[in-house]
């Protein structure tokens, strides 16, 4: 029986809350709130890992494992990830792909006033809420282990308070640094041993270990553990164009034939100033769109992507449609733009970072630039002073400039 609504709470939100804690697995969205800074997270196993924390609390983050299992397991890393993530890879074993363990993500009715939440193709045990949420779990259980706090004033501090403060990225945009700092190198992977072993005496999941030996239990890890770190740590997260509040594509996009051998670095100018909040940049998003579309009769966004100071990268035309970004080169490459005005300041250097160090490296591996990319600046291919003499001077140290 669940315990009595306290006063304080109506019980329609009771209610509501009682639903999102116990998620069907059927119906991955269930489970699922929009956080302040624009990412979509589960909410049982970030509670699970501040549950795990806070029973910890005040041991220097360090605990005792699990003596039990060999090699020991981490509560905080088996309530968070471990135990999802070491299912999922079992149950995508000859399937042929790894991506089959992974994603997807998913798009909300209205990011104003969020009511439903639709994943955007076939549902796996981590859909990209449930990453979100397992690293923030193990994030915030992993501080409070070090430093009991409020658990109000914990939530608000790490998501940003949602008041419209477009002065300050919140820690939430750090997830994937943070967890990566936690759960590397090797420690996740180690900790997938530890919980394919448990599983394998679960009676839900024991079916899935039959005849399963220890060297295939180890290469099960390897690929669940490298597959999510390359996916959620090393690549940046990329807001798609339903959460930002796009309008349609105007006729019909052009493919691109990937890959590509240029990518082409631009400043908004207008909107001039760094947007640092998922509002900020969602807002700048549909502002240029309409520019572009309204005032200069484009098809779409003409960029193929828009790098905010808020921890994130903004989906314009994507990987896959030919942009408007860069006159006689749009099929030859892909079009990056700061949101800002950086003829005199450059961007926070984080930002720089994400497209420099994670974006372009990411997007190698995945066989969507090639390997020997050139990089440039939109003023060395028109008549133009973006991407600001400032951001300009930048880029000309970047991998592939010339």
């Amino acid at each position: 029986e669940p315990p009595p609504a306290p006063p304080a709470l109506p019980p329609e939100q009771w209610q509501l809350l009682g639903e999102l804690l116990r998620p069907d697995p059927a119906a991955p969205e269930s489970g699922a709130v929009l956080a302040p800074d624009g990412s979509t997270v589960a909410l049982g196993p970030l509670l699970a890992g501040i549950e795990v924390g806070l029973r910890r609390g005040g041991s220097e983050g360090s605990w005792d494992p699990l003596p039990a299992f060999r090699p020991p397991l981490d509560p905080l890393f088996a309530v968070t990830i471990a135990e999802a993530l070491g299912t999922s890879f079992l149950l995508a074993r000859g399937s042929g792909s790894d991506a089959a363990a992974l994603g997807p993500g998913g798009c909300w009715d209205d990011v104003d006033d969020p009511r439903n939440y639709t994943l955007m193709g076939p549902p796996t045990p981590v859909p990209d809420a449930v990453a979100n949420g397992a690293m923030d779990g193990l994030v915030l259980g992993a501080r409070l282990a070090r430093e009991p706090a409020p658990l109000a004033e914990l939530l608000r501090g790490y998501y940003g308070t949602g008041n419209g403060s477009d002065t300050e990225r919140p820690p939430s945009s750090y997830r994937r640094r943070d967890f990566g700092a936690l759960a590397g190198p090797g420690r996740l992977e180690e900790e997938l041993v530890a919980m394919l072993e448990v599983l394998r005496v679960l009676p839900p999941t024991r079916g899935l270990l039959e005849g399963v030996g220890p060297e295939e239990v180890a290469a099960v890890a390897r690929r669940a553990a490298g597959e999510f770190t390359r996916r959620y740590v090393e690549c940046p997260a990329i807001v798609p164009r339903c959460m930002w509040g796009a309008r349609p594509y105007r006729g019909t996009p052009s493919p691109l034939r990937l890959p590509l051998g240029s990518v082409f670095i631009h400043h908004t100018l207008e909107p001039g100033t760094p947007c640092r909040s998922f509002r900020a940049c969602a807002r700048a998003m549909r502002s240029m769109q309409r520019f572009h579309q309204d005032t200069r009769a484009w098809d779409d966004i003409g960029y193929s992507f828009v790098v905010g100071s808020d921890g994130y990268l903004y989906q314009g035309r994507g990987w896959h449609w030919v942009g408007a970004h860069t006159k006689g080169y749009n099929t030859k490459g892909f079009g990056v733009s700061y949101v800002g005005d950086f003829s005199a300041t450059l961007p926070d250097p984080d930002a720089l970072s994400l497209v420099r160090d994670e974006l372009l490296p990411c997007a190698v591996r995945a066989g969507r630039i090639l390997r020997n990319y050139t990089l440039r600046g939109h003023r060395q291919l028109g008549r133009t002073d973006c991407p600001g003499d400032a951001l300009f001077q930048e880029i000309q140290s970047w991998p592939g400039f010339q």
